[in-house]
């Protein structure tokens, strides 16, 4: 049994046990009511599902047996219940639950095809249904959680049918299918123990090579280190020391972090469709979580992965330090998060769990976690301070996490920063994380400080005991009421440490701060300190004088989350007698001394949480006090005379308090209601102070004083009649831990491991008989009487005047209110009645168990209540129907008395919430060392746990009765309910707002819960909107009720419901019949803009929870609703959505929407479906000639929708599609219909002429996203109406766009795909009509009407029908030539788009050509006339490129490479065209026609008997030729450039003919670079370079050397290059020709090319760190080494930053040696500088020398290592030589002392006197006077 449980209040735990048996028959019902063979019965199981959630969340005891019985039947349902997207969302829902919390308890397979299934056929597929979209995405996010959830019960093969399913997804890299793929492989791949054997090591290298398919593409990377890190986590015994350095490689490369002053950021990542990465996406954005998860599993004892996870946090913990944040911050903060969690998992799973098998990985033993940590420390000292929270945050929770692990090291970390952070002046900050983070590793300190205390290691004791009283006196400084961060920090500090001790001052023989004597001083000082804080503290929010009476005044100590009330109660608590007593003299004294209204509720915690812990002495000082002071303040003071019988006082009737007596009585009585919350029967001994108190309370003539009685009287209520427990803080009594330390206990305890905690249940306050006949008084006087003052009130006109009558009635109704909130539920709730109307006694059916208290008064006098309020509400509805504050505190009874257990749901959500936010100060991790016993799970403290299992059973009491009659159907709402709800209803439409949302949050609570009162509900409802003369208020709280879920949710199983509802919103009544001869009612609708928007949103909250009908719509025998009552309401609404009605547009616009999801849910019913298809399709067809924009657009999405294509699209043989889809049966009379509409006259003409109106071309073009069509002119309500999900899944273009040359175009993809579905659906006739008409508009001028040319043109390209083939492709390929060749730019983009979308592939993964893409690419190769103008011939290249991406290159057809070779051939011939733009545009076209060949052929030669003639030379034209033309000779090429260009600048005569000639050859030589440079800027961009890094790297020398000529375009390319260059990752074998030509240019004589060379080689060797050789980096290193001694000043200077960066973490055996080498050079040239001054070494090598020092010294920003000392001295010595030496000393001392600053109190101490001398000469300027 759970813990929580095992602690419920003796009563109810009782109760609990019957739980297991309500259980299994709660399954067997739901499997009764579960009919196989009928689909819809699953609608009959869902009311069990939320039965089913109570046993999950009530922690209940069930048996597996049934739990598996559950999970197989919701499985059964889920799958039969395909195209139920609410079943499945429900059933889905309660399976992931169970699934969870008993995965280790099941034992069953789970099939993943269905559940693939269902996903693809519900959101990958074109066709969808109506649902809404939040509707849609929960589905989605259920159907994926469920994947992850039963991933583990996948069978045996499952893995590698997964692989086998998305692998060729993977393919082409270069089209979205491979993000759905690997997305796909993510999700579904299941590495459970029985699919172990498909994971190979040929495998796992076969997904790092498709991994590297794809570059600097987040989502990519994300997934595959997601899949990758669940291999090495379930798979450690499979050797992964092969693929450390590529996987260290990609991990650091996955951290965007600035390289020297780099962008962060790839400029130019690929970019995924959005819908792709909302399907797919991951809660973190950023792959932080998978490359933690890898490496804490990938290391082993021996295994080289510590080396390089060493090495990967030396490259990173620099951008953790405060100085160094930034985008980055983000992602390296939950990298840490996230190395720490896994860690600790892992040791919980070696240490706890797992029972260790001979196969089974080694575990990490002492050593490698010594090792860990240590590297870990290294980014927890870089992140304490950091201005991020959440990083500071986290790193305090790592340190409290590793403090368990390896104290040694950890906790002296903790001290030392401590210490710092008192003695930094400078950065007060620093403060609160020093403190945070010695209350998260309180506990560990003490452990420590106790158990090394047993192993004698006396001095690591001290430290620890000294750090504990130093924080505790010195944290007391941090409370201040102007710091509310640190003062909540010192309390969480204060609660940590006390919440750790056994009891606090009871005995002598502990450590001195322990003694009684120190902490009697410390309590001193505490309370001192405490009470000027509450002196000083302000309330932000003043108390409100309306109904809602504020209980708290709401500073930052009382907000969730603070500790303030926490800390009180455990340091109390825990404090011994005479301490304690101590104690409460002094608060009894500051609070009897003070009133400070501005800390109301901080007094009233800590008065409670004295009475709490010794009720007796705390009544004494505190209460009676009080009591006095209020009564003594009560005497004289007026009574108007409303409470009990007392005769009115007349002579006071006007009379008021003062406003002080007011503010202390209001003061007292609150932190009196504050103190008694948890007073138990102490209180019995104040009985008649009490009630005197609360009567004069009531009595008083003050709001703000009858507000405080009811305070007051609930608190006093809830505390007679409540269970609570009584000894929460109170030292047990268990064995302290070495007679100091409390034991601490888990929630999961194991009966044989924990049992100790299990022994020692709270004891809970269980009423007395007293308390009870207290509590029974009260109610007979403030309740019972206080309903009979109320109905003599409003039957018999008590009062004359009507100020009097409105006092009286409210504090009548506040002292009823107060009641009913006292006892909550302990007053029995009203009883229900049976259908028909028999007896009201219902047996309730038991659930689960659970009580507030014990039980006081009856159900009888709940429904009394419920009478006379009903009367009191229909009186004041009718005489005082403006009065706010008295109809809300109705609204607020009325609450209280019909919503059973929501006060308790309330009061457990906001506890809950608070526990949300748990501190990790009250955590101890499962793996403890210090105490070598390690737990099933977190262990907390005593008093914590049994906190939560007070909100466990607050929780229980509020679900025990809320299901109890939901399964019975016969069971319904008693009269008095019904009363109340239209009560509830009427004021929900009440003209003041506050009351409005009152009653409707009230009214909705009601109706969640009897589902069967809202049919009346709404009929009333849908009257309101539809009265066009209701008034603003009325409509406005209508629309408020029916847009709540649980109505939305009605309207899919009531048709009269539904129909009402629709007719209403259109703003007709149901019994309203318009067509279109008859359109006199059509102007109904509401004038005001606030009801209009209201209707709106109600409307757009509708759509988007739309979730389909019910079919019990269309059957005749249950129900007397027949097809023919659905017909006449589509007819209907169809009738309202013709533009020829004077209806408003927006009426117009939802009437056509609501007919189209109406005729979508009716697709599963062909018998209606078919009927209303043609009538329908024929209908928006019309409409997209209309003059309203928004319904043009809602058309648009319609027909997407409603046509299917057909019989004239050229299907494969083997299609599925008349089976799947029962209504193509219907498609020719569609056709028809459709066809009549579109030979009327002009129609196609006006169609066009209105779409092109959509197209709203701005000045910047391209700023409206072609995704939305029209976003421009929409707004986000008529964008959900006009938009269907499936735009959004179904994205267009499905290849990345990243062509330039062709972007920013305003081609709408639905509207092509219109055009294609109309041809498809009714063949011919409309291509006929489509030419006539688009022959205007192709040689219009107007780029709009351009656009809808390009779409309506690529719809008949892709159309795929068969039928007059030649004639109309002819007549497509003309205008395609002409399109081609015509001048103007302006609509190149759309141009583009169109012939894009034409030779798209179809099926997923776009590998089946349309059957017109080979002449379009026939067309497009056909060579142009030589006389066109450039801008042609750059149109005709790009639109080649964009051709050729979307062809699929693994699956080329051999005409498809011939075209491929032909444009090769045409573009190497044209490389240094004199036009700029041509060569751009070759570079692109080059880069996909090359890369796409590349890809085909590592394909294998595929079918090459197939190719003809002369094709079969593509081994040798194909491949070899074009890379060898592209770059032999590029570098000779390059040196001749720079050559001329210098020649040039030095030669300023010569003779002018050679001088033309040669010019002309250095002119095209310079543009062939510049088109190479173009191929290869493209290849980076595009992502394609994974397949033709041979030929970029040849090209990198003409990269580096031409980035400054004085050619400004050439070096232009050349820096853009070099800037996209700098991310490329390259592997070997490129890897070893990539070195020796990048070291080549180290002897360039261009001193620029050698800086350049610097520049790259930085980055590379960053980048390449894990995987280049000792070997290569020596070279690399002695590269750089060789140009500190360079002979340009600034190749030298570069030199000396690249190699104070490569320090940092490249390799420290070369760091090292390089260290030594250069101290020892320094130190030789000063000394032969002493001997002679004229040494004879030159000013390069001394600068030099002095340089490599400097990198030395640079290398360790913020560290003081052993050496660097004697280097920053040694380096000080040259201050005296000439510049640039000079200057170089001294900024290099000045950056020294920079990042020393902070602390260089302590640093210091490293240096000698004499060598702080030395760096005080150097920074100490010289003066003139000198």
């Amino acid at each position: 049994m759970h813990l929580y449980n095992a602690w419920l209040p003796p009563p109810v735990a009782a109760a609990a046990r019957g739980e297991a048996a309500a259980f299994a028959a709660a399954v067997r019902a739901a499997a009764d009511a579960w009919r196989p063979g009928d689909p819809d019965s699953a609608y009959a199981t869902l009311k069990w599902i939320s039965v089913f959630d109570l046993f999950i969340k009530a922690k209940s005891d069930i048996s597996p047996v049934d739990v598996q019985d559950l999970v197989k039947l919701g499985l059964e349902i889920f799958h039969a219940s395909q195209n139920k997207l609410v079943v499945q969302i429900k059933w889905g829902g309660l399976l992931i639950r169970l699934l969870r919390k008993h995965r280790k308890r099941l034992l069953l397979d789970v099939q993943w095809w269905p559940l693939y299934d269902t996903l693809i056929k519900t959101h990958f597929k074109r066709n969808m249904g109506p649902e809404g979209w939040k509707v849609r995405k929960q589905h989605f996010e259920t159907v994926t959680s469920l994947v992850r959830a039963s991933r583990n019960f996948f069978p045996e093969g499952a893995a590698t049918e997964i692989w086998s399913e998305f692998r060729p997804m993977l393919d082409n890299p270069w089209h979205n299918s491979a993000f759905e793929g690997v997305g796909f492989l993510r999700l579904f791949l299941s590495a459970n123990s029985r699919n172990q054997d498909h994971f190979t090591i040929d495998w796992i290298a076969q997904c790092l090579d498709i991994w590297d398919s794809v570059t600097n593409c987040n989502f990519w990377d994300i997934q595959w280190a997601s899949i990758i890190a669940r291999c090495i986590k379930n798979f450690r015994s499979v050797n992964w020391d092969d693929f450390l350095p590529l996987l260290f490689t990609r991990y650091l490369n996955m951290f965007e972090v600035p390289i020297s002053s780099g962008n962060g950021s790839y400029p130019f990542p690929v970019v995924v469709p959005g819908n792709t990465r909302f399907l797919f996406s991951s809660k973190t954005r950023t792959p932080a979580k998978a490359i933690a998860k890898s490496i804490v599993y990938l290391l082993k004892p021996k295994s080289l992965a510590f080396e390089y996870f060493e090495k990967l946090i030396n490259f990173l913990e620099q951008f953790y330090h405060p100085s160094n944040g930034g985008q980055w911050t983000y992602s390296l903060e939950r990298f840490l998060l996230h190395l720490v969690v896994y860690f600790e998992k892992r040791l919980q799973h070696e240490q706890v769990d797992a029972t260790v098998e001979e196969h089974d990985p080694p575990c990490l033993g002492k050593e490698e976690m010594v090792i860990f940590i240590k590297v870990i420390l290294k980014l927890l000292d870089r992140g304490q301070y950091s201005k991020d929270n959440s990083l500071a945050e986290t790193v305090s929770i790592a340190t409290s996490i590793l403090s368990y692990v390896e104290p040694t090291l950890v906790l002296p970390f903790v001290a030392t920063n401590f210490q710092l952070a008192l003695e930094t002046t400078t950065a007060t900050h620093q403060l609160k994380n020093a403190v945070t983070s010695v209350a998260f590793s309180g506990r560990a300190l003490l452990l420590c400080s106790l158990f090394s205390s047993q192993s004698d290691d006396s001095c690591a004791v001290d430290s620890f005991s000294d750090l504990i009283t130093t924080s505790l006196s010195n944290a007391l400084l941090g409370m201040d009421a102007n710091d509310p961060p640190k003062t909540v920090a010192t309390m969480q500090l204060i609660g940590s440490i006390f919440s750790n001790l056994a009891t606090v001052g009871a005995n002598d023989d502990v450590p001195a701060f322990l003694q009684s004597t120190t902490l009697s001083h410390w309590l001193d000082e505490f309370f001192s300190r405490l009470f000027s804080v509450l002196q000083n503290l302000e309330s932000s929010s003043p108390i409100n004088e309306g109904y809602q009476t504020s209980f708290t005044s709401g500073t930052f100590l009382s907000k969730d989350g603070s500790y303030y009330f926490c800390m009180l109660e455990i340091l109390l608590g825990k404090l011994s007698k005479p301490l304690f007593d101590q104690s409460l003299k002094r608060i009894a004294k500051f609070v009897n001394a003070n009133i400070l209204p501005g800390a109301t509720s901080e007094v009233g915690l800590l008065c409670c949480a004295c009475v709490y812990s010794y009720p007796e002495e705390a009544s004494v000082h505190l209460f009676k006090p009080i009591l006095m002071n209020i009564m003594s303040s009560f005497e004289g003071t007026p009574k108007p005379g409303y409470v009990g019988r007392a005769v009115p006082d007349k002579t006071s009737k006007k009379a008021a308090l003062s406003p002080a007596l007011e503010t202390a009585l209001d003061y007292y009585l609150r932190v009196l209601a504050i103190a008694i919350s948890y007073a138990g029967p102490v209180l019995l001994n104040y009985k008649e102070e009490l009630n005197h108190i609360i009567t004069s309370a009531f009595q008083a003539p003050s709001w703000k004083v009858n507000g405080a009685g009811d305070h007051l009287l609930r608190s006093l209520l809830g505390n007679l009649v409540s269970y609570y427990p009584i000894d929460q803080y109170k030292p047990f009594t268990c064995q302290p831990i070495g007679n100091i330390i409390e034991p601490w206990g888990c929630a999961k305890a194991h009966q044989d491991r924990e049992v100790e905690m299990l022994n020692f249940p709270p004891k809970w306050h269980d009423p007395s008989q007293d308390e009870l006949s207290f509590a029974n008084e009260l109610l007979q006087f403030h309740f019972q009487s206080a309903l009979d003052d109320l109905l003599s009130i409003c039957q018999t006109k008590l009062h004359s005047e009507t100020g009097d009558e409105k006092e009286h009635l409210k504090v009548t109704l506040l002292r009823i209110l107060s009641s009913l909130h006292g006892v909550m539920s302990c007053l029995p709730e009203m009883r229900p009645s049976y259908k028909d109307g028999r007896s009201q006694e219902v047996e309730p059916i038991f659930f689960i168990a659970g009580s507030a208290g014990s039980t006081v008064g009856s159900s009888e006098m709940r429904e009394k209540a419920a009478e006379f309020v009903h009367i009191a509400c229909r009186y004041l509805l009718k005489e005082r129907t403006d009065d706010s504050i008295l109809l809300a505190l109705v609204v607020r009874v009325i609450d209280a008395l019909v919503n059973y257990g929501s006060l308790e749901y309330l009061e457990w959500s906001r506890h809950f919430q608070a526990w949300k936010v748990e501190s990790t100060s009250i955590i101890e991790p499962p793996c403890n060392f210090i105490v070598p016993f390690h737990a099933q799970g977190k262990k907390r403290p005593r008093w914590a746990l049994i906190d939560k299992a007070n909100l466990h059973s607050t929780w229980r009491c509020s679900q025990s009765s809320y299901h109890r009659y939901r399964t019975n159907a016969e069971v319904s709402p008693s009269g008095l309910m019904t009363d109340l709800m239209n009560d509830l209803l009427e004021l929900s439409l009440h003209n003041y707002e506050i009351v409005r949302s009152y009653a409707g949050r009230a009214l909705t609570k009601l109706l969640k819960r009897w589902p069967s009162l809202i049919s009346n509900c709404v009929l009333t409802l849908t009257g309101n909107l539809c009265d066009p003369k209701a008034p603003e208020h009325v409509v406005l709280g209508s629309c408020s009720i029916l847009s709540s879920q649980t109505v939305l949710r009605h309207l899919t199983t009531d048709f009269v419901s539904l129909s009402s509802f629709i007719m209403g919103i259109l703003g007709r009544r149901a019994d309203q019949y318009v067509t279109n001869s008859n359109p006199f009612f059509c102007s109904s609708h509401h004038e005001s803009l606030k009801c209009q928007k209201a209707i709106t949103e109600l409307f757009v909250m509708y759509n988007i929870r739309f979730s389909g009908i019910s079919r019990s719509f269309f059957k005749n025998s249950e129900s007397h609703v027949d097809k023919s009552g659905f017909l006449s309401l589509v007819r209907r609404i169809n009738a309202l959505g013709f533009e020829s009605n004077s209806l408003h547009w927006r009426y117009n616009l939802m009437a056509n929407r609501v007919l189209l999801l109406l005729i979508l849910a009716s697709r599963s019913e062909s018998g209606v479906y078919s009927q209303m298809l043609a009538e329908t399709a024929g209908h928006f067809l019309t409409n997209l000639k209309s003059q309203l924009p928004h319904s043009r657009m809602l058309a648009i999405s319609a027909l997407n929708t409603l046509l299917q294509g057909s019989p004239h699209k050229a299907y494969p043989q083997d299609s599925q599609q008349s089976l799947d889809h029962p209504e193509y049966c219907n498609i020719s009379s569609t056709g028809e219909i459709l066809n009549q509409i579109i030979q009327e006259e002009g129609f196609m003409n006006e169609t066009l002429n209105s779409l092109s109106h959509v197209h709203i071309i701005s000045d910047n073009d391209g700023s409206s996203k072609a995704s939305y069509g029209a976003s421009s002119f929409q707004s986000g309500s008529e964008r959900a109406i006009t938009d269907f999900y499936f735009d959004f899944s179904a994205s267009w273009p499905r290849t990345p766009s990243w062509i330039s040359l062709v972007g920013g175009h305003m081609f709408y993809s639905r509207f092509a795909r219109i055009f294609k579905r109309l041809i498809q659906q009714c063949g011919m006739p409309v291509m006929s009509s489509l030419q006539t008409a688009l022959e205007d508009f192709l040689s219009s001028k107007e780029r709009s009407r351009q656009c809808v040319a390009a779409e309506a043109m690529a719809g008949m390209l892709h159309s795929d029908i068969t039928g007059n083939l030649e004639s109309e492709n002819n007549w497509l390929m003309v205008q395609l030539q002409k399109i081609m060749l015509v001048p103007s730019v302006e609509s190149a983009p759309e141009w583009a788009a169109c012939i894009r979308y034409a030779v798209t592939g179809k099926e997923r993964s776009g590998t089946r050509a349309p059957v017109l893409r080979q002449k379009v690419l026939e067309c497009l190769c056909s060579p142009v006339p030589q006389s066109v103008a450039t801008s042609v011939l750059a149109k005709r290249y790009a639109f080649l490129s964009v051709a050729l991406i979307e062809i699929s290159a693994p699956k080329m057809s051999a005409a498809e490479k011939q075209y491929h070779v032909k444009i090769v051939d045409e573009l190497l011939d044209n490389m240094n065209h004199s036009s700029a733009q041509i060569r751009e545009a070759i570079g692109v076209a080059m880069c996909v026609t090359c890369s796409n060949m590349r890809l085909s052929g590592s394909f294998g030669p595929g079918s090459r008997e197939e190719l003809c003639g002369d094709v079969s030379m593509i081994e040798q034209t194909g491949n070899e030729y074009w890379s060898k033309c592209l770059t032999d000779g590029a570098n000779e090429l390059a040196v001749s450039i720079q050559n001329s260009i210098q020649s040039k600048q030095l030669e300023s005569t010569s003779d002018s003919a050679t001088e033309n000639s040669m010019d002309h050859r250095e002119e095209s030589d310079a543009k062939r670079m510049e088109t190479i440079f173009h191929f290869m800027i493209a290849s980076l961009r595009s992502g394609r370079s994974s397949v033709l890094l041979d030929i970029i790297i040849r090209l990198v020398y003409p990269v580096l050397s031409l980035q400054e000529t004085s050619n400004k375009e050439l070096s232009l390319l050349a820096k853009s290059a070099f800037e996209l260059l700098k991310w490329r990752i390259l592997h070997r074998p490129f890897l070893e020709t990539a070195i020796s030509s990048i070291l080549s240019s180290v002897n360039d004589p261009n001193w620029r090319t050698r800086s350049v060379l610097l520049s790259y080689l930085r980055t590379f060797t960053y980048r390449h760190t894990f995987i280049l050789s000792g070997s290569e980096k020596s070279l690399i290193w002695q590269t750089i080494e060789k140009l500190l001694v360079d002979n340009q000043v600034e190749v030298r200077e570069h030199a000396a930053g690249v190699l104070a960066s490569l320090m940092k973490g490249i390799d420290e055996d070369l760091s090292k040696d390089f260290r030594d080498r250069s101290y020892a050079k320094a130190q030789r040239i000063i000394v032969a500088q002493r001997r002679n001054s004229k040494s004879g070494h030159s000013v390069a090598t001394i600068h030099g020398a002095v340089l490599a020092l400097t990198a030395s010294v640079l290398s360790v920003p913020y560290d003081m290592p052993s050496w660097l000392p004697a280097h920053v001295t040694l380096l000080a010595r040259f201050i005296s030589e000439p510049s640039p030496i000079r200057s170089t000393v001294t900024k290099a001392v000045a950056e020294f002392k920079r990042t020393h600053a902070d602390t260089w109190s302590i640093q210091k101490d490293a240096f000698t006197e004499d060598e702080l001398e030395v760096l005080r000469d150097t920074s100490s300027s010289s003066s003139y006077f000198a």
